[in-house]
């Protein structure tokens, strides 16, 4: 450990309370599902800090997915971050931070996922997505059904051109409910049942070596109410009006299926070729 690390930042419980009551009604009534968006969460300098230490696409074994409905990275160890970051999401799991989602939410027994299973960093490079979709419902290892998701944007200067917008879409997917800009120390904190369909769909369009940044943390309970759920499921993606997700899946193994026949030889001319042209 780096011992001369300063690591002095404490989540205020009195101003997690405050925070909660009032912001809760609104976080009930929000559409398409019970949700809330609070911009400057946290002290700027704490996320300063974690952005600092962010591991870049390269600089760490990310898990990375490159499919049809999905091209991002994901981090898949805690030991991966920085001291500051881990910290802070221990702190996001501590009992102090979950009487905050409780009381926010309406959502008593919550529980945090010491493992972070499909949270903890979160990157999206240019031309990176992830479709609409409802969220795996149980985890992976505990007998706990996912009941909340919060997300922490990292993303400084973030212009709306650049894309990457969050979205929320309604149960039929006839429409988007709210699109939200990915900017540093925004916060969203959403309900997830089989039914909160969202996502950030379109490819990103940030500059070349720009990446989305985020931090993701999930919350579960043991047992929930039967009408969020229709059985234990992992990642049900969805289709916008006029999208063909089958289509794109399709065409992405093809194309995988052609890179294990080429041989790696002919693939580097084939590149080599295409950037000179």
């Amino acid at each position: 450990m780096n011992t001369s690390a300063t690591l002095t930042f404490c989540l205020d419980p009195e101003y997690l309370n405050n925070l909660a009551t009032k912001h809760r009604e609104a976080y009930a009534l929000g559409k398409p599902f019970p949700h809330i968006i609070m911009d400057n969460f946290l002290p700027a300098s704490v996320l300063d800090q974690v952005l600092e230490e962010f591991p870049q696409p390269n600089s760490v074994n990310w898990q990375k997915f490159n499919a049809a409905t999905e091209k991002k990275l994901a981090s898949t160890s805690e030991l991966q971050m920085g001291e500051a970051t881990r910290f802070l999401l221990y702190q996001l799991n501590s009992s102090v931070f979950i009487q905050f989602l409780e009381k926010l939410t309406g959502i008593d027994g919550l529980l945090p996922d010491p493992h972070f299973i499909g949270g903890g960093l979160h990157q999206i490079v240019r031309g990176g997505y992830l479709k609409l979709h409802a969220d795996f419902n149980r985890h992976i290892t505990l007998p706990l059904d996912r009941r909340l998701n919060l997300l922490i944007y990292l993303n400084k200067d973030w212009e709306e051109e650049y894309g990457g917008h969050f979205e929320m879409w309604n149960r039929d997917m006839t429409r988007c409910e709210q699109k939200v800009l990915p900017i540093f120390n925004r916060c969203v904190i959403f309900s997830t049942t089989d039914f909160s369909y969202h996502g950030h769909p379109d490819p990103l369009t940030c500059p070349e070596g720009g990446t989305r940044k985020s931090l993701a943390l999930y919350y579960y309970s043991n047992g929930r109410p039967p009408e969020e759920i229709g059985g234990s499921h992992t990642t049900l993606f969805r289709e916008r009006p006029g999208e063909n997700l089958k289509s794109e899946i399709w065409k992405v193994k093809a194309q995988t299926f052609a890179r294990k026949l080429i041989p790696p030889l002919v693939t580097e001319i084939l590149q080599n070729q295409k950037t000179k042209q």
